[in-house]
């Protein structure tokens, strides 16, 4: 029993030694995560400065053209204007650029074809430049369609989209300076940023 007596005592002896003589430390790790999450958002356009021909500016998001037609030939006049969305993509994406019409036509009249040579929807062309990449779409206003453009943009992107629109002097669906019929012209222009 002497032997027990023993060791017990010097398991009481070491755990006997202060505090202070202790020199241990301990360290774990701690994973700190998160995720964000695939985003991509257009704020609300704005007329970019000095850049409007023949536009009367931007009404909330619609453009409206001063003088549709010359008033001595009644031919398309010219226009353009330039509009900027501040946007972001936090992912690889695509940028889609849609027409509803195709073109800007009549909504005034949705009845037969008029005939005698007068232009009943007038093309544009719709330009986009957003993160590096540049795409046209040419709404030709041949059919009352939807009609757009894509491109793969295979990055992230952040800062302003713009947009250029632009209608030739004298555009017509039937010939070049073709008079415009009366009534109200219209379309959807649409731009996307989606997923691949």
């Amino acid at each position: 029993m002497s032997r027990v007596t023993a060791l017990l005592a010097s398991v009481a002896i070491a755990g006997a030694v202060p505090a202070a003589a202790q020199n241990s430390s301990a360290t774990t790790s701690m994973p700190v995560i998160g995720s964000a999450p695939q985003i991509c958002a257009l704020q609300p356009p704005r007329l970019a400065p000095g850049a409007q021909v023949n536009f009367r500016g931007l009404s909330g998001e619609t453009l409206q053209i001063d003088q549709m037609a010359d008033s001595t030939t009644l031919a398309a006049n010219a226009a353009s204007a330039s509009v900027q969305f501040e946007a972001v993509c936090s992912f690889p994406h695509r940028l889609r650029v849609e027409s509803q019409n195709n073109g800007l036509w009549r909504t005034s009249e949705l009845a037969a074809i008029p005939t005698g040579g007068f232009t009943y929807a007038v093309p544009y062309r719709a330009e986009v430049s957003w993160a590096g990449v540049n795409t046209a779409l040419d709404a030709d206003a041949l059919s009352r369609r939807v009609a757009e453009r894509g491109v793969t943009i295979d990055r992230p992107g952040a800062g302003t989209l713009e947009l250029r629109i632009e209608i030739q002097q004298g555009a017509s669906n039937v010939r070049a300076n073709a008079p415009v019929i009366a009534g109200y012209y219209g379309d959807t222009l649409r731009i996307v940023l989606e997923p691949q």
